[in-house]
């Protein structure tokens, strides 16, 4: 007996005119969407006056799911995976079953569409050519502070997700942080209240001040300028730029290190491989 296909189908992030023909041929077609939240996509299949049964696939019982799914699909029945907003896997449940099914030999088949992601660099003013998704932007003071150095070092724009209640905190550690990059906060997109903000993180923070944010928000962070800035530092240049900050301040080689690093953008242990004897 032929296997069924395990559709992966983007729905709308809020704009339901947003969503595709083939996703409602598909979502109708199929013998079981698998949701996120059900009681957030019933509503979308209603709107569409869609009856195919839902069953609830998430973080907390996706390893369980996975083999339901499975199961499913060896029968040859068809099944869709749909994520709350946007597309499948994307910072969000999905990631397992499509493994899973892959590894089993089971097609699987995408039916592309919206994406926060990519709607928000899109219109958000910032190079595109490089460019990496992290996920939600880390809360614990350490990690984010690792992810900023690791994004300045790569250079390009990175793009991170944030909840509205924590965008303003976000935004002043970057300006502490990284007050050379550009910054773009998107949020509400497609939505009616759809805004984009450009410009440094004090700048961008300033205006959400007075702005309070509401829905949720996608955070793009700009270093291209600050890495090629850096990538065409000398290791002669380095070391002096060192001397320089010990001489000037007088301050410890390491804080010397540590100030040529944060000012350059160049990732610390390489400032310290090249500088860090006398």
């Amino acid at each position: 007996m032929a296997t069924g296909r395990l559709f992966v189908v983007a729905t709308p992030i809020g704009n339901l005119d947003d969503i595709g023909a083939r996703a409602l041929r598909v979502l109708t077609s199929v013998s079981l969407v698998a949701a996120e939240d059900t009681r957030h996509s019933k509503k979308l299949l209603d709107h569409f006056q869609i009856r195919t049964p839902l069953t609830s696939y998430h973080d907390h019982n996706e390893t369980e799911k996975a083999g339901a799914l499975l199961d499913a699909l060896r029968e040859g029945r068809d099944v869709a995976l749909i994520t709350d907003a946007g597309t499948p896997c994307i910072a969000d449940p999905g990631f397992r079953v499509v493994r899973a099914a892959r590894d089993a030999g089971i097609p699987v088949e995408t039916v592309p569409g919206p994406s926060a992601v990519v709607a928000a660099l899109s219109i958000s003013g910032l190079p595109s050519d490089a460019f990496a998704f992290h996920g939600f932007f880390p809360r614990k003071a350490k990690d984010a502070d690792r992810a900023i150095e690791k994004a300045r070092s790569f250079g390009g724009t990175h793009i991170f997700y944030e909840a509205a209640n924590r965008v303003l905190d976000t935004l002043s550690l970057l300006a502490a942080k990284a007050s050379d990059a550009e910054v773009c906060v998107a949020r509400e997109l497609t939505k009616m209240h759809e805004e984009v903000v450009r410009g440094t993180a004090k700048s961008v923070g300033e205006h959400f001040e007075h702005n309070p944010l509401k829905g949720e928000c996608v955070i793009l962070i700009y270093f291209g300028a600050a890495a090629d800035s850096a990538a065409s530092l000398t290791d002669d240049e380095i070391r002096a730029a060192v001397d320089d900050v010990i001489a000037t301040q007088s301050v410890s080689r390491r804080d010397a290190i540590r100030a040529v690093a944060s000012r350059t953008g160049i990732p610390r242990n390489r400032v310290y491989d090249v500088a860090g004897k006398a």
